[in-house]
Parts: C-alpha cells; sequence; structure tokens
C-alpha cells in the first residue's frame, strides 16, 4: 500500500530528530513539553529544514523559487 508512506516518512522524520532526537537528554517530562515542542518542530520541518531532493535548501525557498518562473500553461512535456 502507498496510501500511508508519506505520513509514515514524516512521522519516521518526527521520531528520529524531535521525540527521539540525539539533541535529548532524557525521557520528556510531560506530554504537555512534547506538545510544545511539535508546535516548533513542524513549523522548521515545512519552511527552514534542508531538504535533500530540493538541492539542499528549505522547502518554503524552492516553492517560492518554483512559483517565480512563469511557466507556460499549454505546454504538455513528455507527452507526444
Amino acid at each position: 500500500s502507498y496510501d500511508n508512506a508519506l505520513a509514515e516518512t514524516v512521522n519516521g522524520y518526527y521520531k528520529a530528530e524531535l521525540v527521539r532526537g540525539p539533541t535529548r537528554s532524557g525521557p520528556w517530562k510531560t506530554v504537555e513539553d512534547l506538545e510544545l515542542a511539535t508546535l516548533g518542530w513542524v513549523p522548521w520541518h515545512n519552511t527552514q529544514r534542508l531538504h535533500g531532493y530540493l538541492g539542499d535548501v528549505p522547502p518554503a525557498e524552492f516553492e517560492n523559487v518554483f512559483y517565480a518562473v512563469p511557466n507556460d500553461s499549454n505546454l504538455l512535456i513528455g507527452i507526444k
């Protein structure tokens, strides 16, 4: 099943980087502490992290550059 592949990938990043990340010195003290940390992690993950598939630029920067380039909506690429 490919339906959950993206969600499972993001969950894996979340657990590896935040929940059990290398900067953790011990277990989370409360659920609220983890919730507050998650509120900071989500915007960072979506806008600032360096993404290898995007040429090591943050997703928000890549998206801004992508939409800044004019494209021809009538052009079909790869269809012959």
